[in-house]
């Protein structure tokens, strides 16, 4: 049995898409550029929050200084509605209570800003003990880069043949393999079992009712 379970949030623990669509919108609104129907944010979220705006931005716009103008007018408006529309997939509460009870440790590797990323799990999730809750942080490379779950290692001395990391999306997928960890892939998220598959992952599973069982 694994002894670490390493989660992605965004498409993974939450479904966050719409509060993500609604403020990104809402600062492309603010500057005068054309918003995206919610749908098409599925495609543009998984890099961090700078890549969302650059690819949220016109052909033409997506300089650096506006991807900052964007972010500025994003984080206050997201840092109050980040839970409006948000919830958890079905199953993960259960999922993450039964993981606990078993001893099983449960970590958070998200590519969202760490501030948000605490918030979410602190206002989800208060029952669970996580080992460790890391977003985005400053001055550290986002996923796929396998910082962020080489850290969590660090923290808590797992091996890697005992870790399972589980996410949404393609990026989530490299993060595993670069890391030297099993993968398990969620096509309840955000992307397409397609491209879950073209990474091969060791796993994946359509609810989280089935990421126990594979421990």
């Amino acid at each position: 049995m694994k002894k670490l379970v390493i989660f992605d949030l965004d498409g993974t623990l939450l479904n966050t898409i719409a509060d993500l669509a609604q403020s990104t919108n809402h600062a492309l609104s603010r500057l005068g550029y054309p918003t995206h129907e919610v749908d098409k944010y599925n495609f543009m979220v998984g890099n961090g929050i700078n890549k969302l705006f650059e690819r949220a931005l016109p052909e033409g716009e997506k300089s650096e200084e506006n991807v900052l103008r964007v972010r500025n007018e994003f984080i206050p408006y997201y840092d109050v509605h980040n839970a409006d529309e948000s919830r958890p997939y079905p199953g993960i509460p259960d999922l993450l209570k039964q993981l606990q009870e078993k001893g099983i440790q449960v970590a958070v590797a998200s590519n969202k800003y760490q501030a948000a990323t605490e918030k979410l799990i602190r206002h989800y999730f208060p029952e669970i003990r996580f080992v460790a809750v890391f977003g985005q942080r400053e001055g550290i490379k986002v996923k796929p880069d396998p910082t962020i779950v080489e850290d969590i290692l660090q923290i808590t001395s797992v091996e890697k043949k005992d870790v399972l990391y589980v996410g949404d999306s393609g990026v989530d997928m490299q993060t595993a393999l670069n890391a030297g960890v099993t993968a398990c892939g969620v096509t309840y998220g955000f992307r397409p079992r397609a491209e879950l598959e073209s990474f091969h992952p060791a796993y994946i599973v359509d609810r989280a009712e089935e990421i126990l069982p594979i421990l």
